[in-house]
């Protein structure tokens, strides 16, 4: 594990992820588990996180430029991917984005109660795990 991109990562992804909920002083809050290269598939990484959004907290729309696979772990969230229908999910629930997808919607259902997801990436190396839609 690679400590320093993991937590470089972690730290993209919750500032992208966290820019809604600033004006209401609150963010998501990421925690890096793992970054992994992956030798098979040459310039790809695996990176896992876990993200935190707290009452009624939302992302601004962002790409992931990734594979990128949402677990929901604690908590309802709302996801949606441009041109989809937005889809609410709980624990035990996934979600699936392709790299050329735009995360559209991506927001806590609850304004009353936290949710927590699990991220899992397979990305290119070197590059950042999330970035502003265009």
């Amino acid at each position: 594990m690679t400590i320093s991109r993991a937590s470089i990562v972690g730290m993209g992804l919750a500032v992208l992820l966290g820019s809604a909920g600033a004006a209401r002083a609150q963010q998501t809050v990421s925690a890096p588990l793992l970054s992994k290269d992956l030798p098979d598939f040459a310039g790809k990484e695996v990176v896992m996180s876990t993200v935190t959004y707290p009452a009624g907290v939302a992302s601004a729309p962002h790409r992931h430029d990734a594979h990128t696979f949402v677990y929901v772990l604690e908590g309802s969230v709302i996801m949606q991917v441009a041109g989809g229908q937005p889809m609410t999910l709980g624990p035990g629930q996934a979600f699936y984005e392709n790299p050329t997808d735009v995360h559209a919607t991506s927001k806590n259902a609850s304004a009353t109660q936290p949710a927590k997801i699990l991220v899992f990436m397979i990305k290119d190396k070197n590059k950042p795990a999330t970035r502003p839609a265009q």
